[in-house]
């Protein structure tokens, strides 16, 4: 008994950069009328020391943002699952990401590829299961890619939610063009940012300082991967919640600006 309360009252000092996405899971699933919920994040989140960093900024903005694309991403894996009960899911740049506990039908396997650290993390902070593997790699060395064991047969869905708005293009194109020679076919649903989000509109939407920003990221998708068959875009502000209906008045009058002021989801096949 004694050995149980004090696992249940070690703290951790997680990286800021690491905790704030799981500590925004963990408010949003606080609210009456939160958009995801995560009893996993808010039972990590009481495990770590939160840092003062994670409170700067426009906090609820950023979280109503943050939480939004997880929720379209959700729902992009769930629809991949229904179709595709034993698909392979494969998360790049997982970090503290939860959402194979969120989303698990019992039948599909996960792969969570990030570098080696964030790992440690998520192998102090949540448990396994055995459709569940950790995989050292990251979006800049795509070398893991061969290290992957998913049968030829089966349908995959490349995941990548936050790790892509900390590059550039050139090495979002490499990631692109790397899965997309690999996997004969597959899906990928990915998290790209807008040509705007560092504008003063962009800002009060909740958007950080991202390493990118694309006008016309279907096209540019395109481009890279020219066999792609099958891309859809979808805004974050396109969602039905009465928190966006403030900003939904406003892109009404500039739809020409509703991709560029936020990252967009954008979902391709191939």
């Amino acid at each position: 008994m004694k050995n149980q309360t004090s696992r249940e009252s070690e703290h951790f000092d997680v990286p800021t950069k690491l905790l704030r996405p799981l500590w925004f899971r963990s408010r949003e699933s606080l609210l009456d009328d939160g958009i995801i919920y995560d009893p996993i994040a808010a039972h990590a989140c009481r495990r770590c020391h939160l840092a003062p960093e994670c409170l700067t900024g426009n906090v609820d903005q950023s979280q109503l943002l943050y939480a939004t694309l997880t929720q379209i991403c959700d729902l992009q894996v769930k629809r991949f699952l229904e179709t595709n009960p034993d698909g392979w899911v494969i998360n790049v740049g997982a970090r503290l990401d939860t959402r194979f506990y969120r989303l698990d039908n019992g039948r599909c396997h996960w792969v969570e590829v990030d570098t080696n650290e964030h790992l440690v993390w998520r192998q102090r902070l949540f448990h396994k299961s055995e459709r569940y593997q950790l995989k050292c790699g990251s979006i800049d060395d795509m070398s893991w890619l061969h290290s992957l064991s998913v049968p030829n047969d089966r349908p995959v869905l490349v995941v990548c939610e936050q790790a892509l708005l900390e590059r550039r293009e050139n090495r979002i194109a490499h990631f692109i063009q790397s899965i997309g020679c690999y996997f004969q076919h597959a899906q990928a649903c990915v998290v790209l940012a807008g040509d705007l989000t560092t504008s003063r509109l962009g800002k009060k939407m909740g958007c950080e300082r991202y390493q990118h920003g694309l006008r016309r990221p279907t096209e540019r998708l395109l481009n890279w991967l020219p066999w792609i068959h099958k891309v859809s875009l979808l805004s974050p502000i396109d969602q039905h919640c009465q928190r966006w209906s403030k900003w939904q008045r406003i892109i009404a009058k500039l739809p020409l600006y509703k991709h560029r002021l936020t990252p967009n989801v954008i979902n391709v096949e191939w």
